[in-house]
């Protein structure tokens, strides 16, 4: 890995084999795996087409996470990857401010929505350092990329309800954030709920066309009746 004074994208990446429990309900293992790895590819290719990023690293240790990094030419760290997604994150801003990068974009990997268009607003609206840049979920509960300069500017907590403590914690830095709201940063899937609102938009992604797949539909149903059928 390199380091130049830049923006560099950061993907937390957790064992995809065991992703994404919440859609247990609805969706069998095998699935949840695919959708995770889908979903994945599907931020990997938009950052792919961004303008304006010096460099993407994958936080992970999953073997399949890394052959996408391959794939999609990022460079990938071990160091933090068992930490969840704060631990994650904050090895990578460590590492990228010992490097003398200039900013962090973080995302997460369940945004496949997301678009190199959207992305680059957000680097766009970015001001000089020091500076944050944050585009909520839908519900502005959850934080779906945070932009920082420098890469460490302020310390990050991510959860259900992160937004507005990330909006808090910048201010405390004496950082004014900015707010971007777009509509491909804003939905994340980690419930059924999700899920549903997810499919119903048939979308030409990844994630989209598996969801839409002829047997991936037969499996979640067959999912679904299971957990009806359950005493």
């Amino acid at each position: 890995m390199t380091s130049p004074v830049g923006i560099w994208a950061v993907v937390p990446v957790k064992d995809t084999s065991t992703a994404k429990q919440r859609l247990a309900p609805v969706l069998p293992a095998h699935l949840r795996e695919a959708l995770a790895l889908a979903m994945l590819e599907d931020v990997l290719a938009a950052l792919a087409k961004v303008q304006g990023i010096d460099g993407r690293l994958l936080v992970t240790t999953d073997p399949a996470a890394l052959v996408l990094a391959a794939r999609y030419d990022c460079a990938s760290m071990a160091e933090g990857a068992g930490d969840g997604h704060s631990g994650a994150v904050a090895a990578a801003a460590q590492r990228l401010a010992r490097e003398g990068c200039g900013g962090m974009l973080t995302l997460p990997g369940d945004i496949p929505l997301v678009t190199a268009a959207e992305i680059g607003q957000v680097i766009a609206a970015h001001r000089p350092a020091p500076s944050f840049t944050i585009a909520p979920s839908h519900d502005e509960r959850g934080s779906n990329a945070i932009l920082m300069s420098p890469p460490n500017a302020v310390t990050l907590s991510f959860g259900e309800n992160s937004f507005f403590p990330h909006l808090a914690a910048a201010e405390a830095k004496g950082i004014a954030p900015t707010v971007l709201r777009l509509p491909g940063f804003a939905l994340d899937i980690d419930n059924p709920a999700d899920l549903a609102h997810f499919a119903r938009l048939r979308s030409r992604t990844r994630a989209g066309r598996l969801l839409a797949d002829s047997a991936t539909l037969l499996a979640i149903r067959e999912a679904d009746l299971g957990e009806r059928d359950a005493p």
